[in-house]
């Protein structure tokens, strides 16, 4: 029986690009888009759409059924600014949608989940530079405490009941196919869209707060590797740590100045900066390395050309 994958949360960042990949891999059919809303986009009309609220276990459980689902990727969540602002639906969203899938694959329904950690989950005291798979966690955000949570979670069903999850702790995501999602980073992604529209950004963290990014095809292409690895070759049941690329608002700003000269970058900080002084600078991902030859593809330089010339492109078509 060929493979049948469901995308929760398909409308979002990760989600809108996933499903483009995996169409292509596994074939339109194949491939089930769910979310909240039904959607407009034009990448996931070209095969099955479920409208799910993800905390209703008893709809997914007949989605699931419905097209005999044998893999999952769960990509709802209220991400850690907006978690941030709302504690309850953050905690609520992010356990209990990860709970009922975990469960679904416990009962024999599912034989494989992707569920998507962060570097959230790492916080003040953990070491902020080649920051390494094992260390001190301590996360201070909503959004951290659930991740951190969740990464427990899988090693837990792994070991107990031999459910099939695996997980990155994505950087920063950058790409230009879909709106950030409300997380701290996103300033990363907004900035482009207001180099070319207004060529002006203002941003809410200091030009010297340097993050782990990465650029949604290094994240779509390490997701789609981890989930086709042999099963031997997975040693981290809880998530693993991914390296994309590092830099601050003024690096990237000044990576986009040489595209569009007129660009200006003006720096007032709110409650996102304290979120992001917890968070680590630079990743060590040395285990996704060994265990199934991860390596990124994107530096600063690449990112910033192909995030402009399709970002231009879509906005001139927007205009035609």
């Amino acid at each position: 029986m060929s493979d049948k994958l469901l995308v929760i949360g398909s409308s979002g960042q990760i989600g809108t690009e996933l499903v483009l990949e995996l169409r292509k891999i596994y074939g339109e059919k194949n491939v089930i888009a769910s979310d909240i809303r039904s959607t407009s986009k034009k990448t996931l009309q070209n095969g099955p759409f479920e409208l799910l609220d993800v905390m209703d276990e008893k709809k997914l459980f007949q989605i699931v059924k419905k097209h005999k689902i044998t893999q999952v990727y769960l990509l709802a969540a209220l991400l850690s600014a907006r978690a941030e602002k709302n504690i309850e639906l953050g905690w609520s969203l992010n356990m209990r949608s990860h709970s009922h899938v975990l469960d679904l694959a416990k009962e024999g329904f599912i034989k494989k989940i992707f569920w998507p950690s962060s570097i959230a989950v790492f916080g003040p005291n953990t070491p902020k530079k080649n920051t390494p798979q094992f260390t001190i966690m301590e996360p201070n955000t909503v959004y951290g405490i659930s991740k951190l949570a969740g990464e427990r979670w899988n090693e837990y069903y792994f070991n107990k009941f031999n459910v099939d999850v695996r997980s990155l702790r994505y950087p920063g995501l950058i790409g230009w196919r879909a709106k950030a999602g409300g997380g701290t980073t996103d300033y990363a992604v907004n900035i482009f869209h207001d180099a070319i529209q207004k060529q002006k950004y203002t941003c809410y963290l200091s030009k010297n707060t340097t993050l782990p990014m990465m650029y949604m095809p290094d994240a779509i292409e390490a997701t789609i590797k981890l989930m086709e690895s042999n099963s031997e070759n997975i040693t981290i049941r809880s998530s693993y740590n991914l390296s994309g690329v590092s830099f601050n608002p003024e690096e990237i700003a000044n990576e986009i100045s040489k595209h569009v000269p007129d660009f200006e970058i003006i720096y007032k900080q709110d409650y996102r900066q304290k979120i992001a002084d917890s968070w680590p600078q630079s990743i060590n991902d040395s285990y996704a390395k060994n265990d199934w030859n991860w390596q990124s593809k994107y530096d600063l330089k690449k990112m910033c050309t192909d995030m402009i010339k399709n970002l231009s492109t879509q906005y001139l078509n927007l205009v035609k």
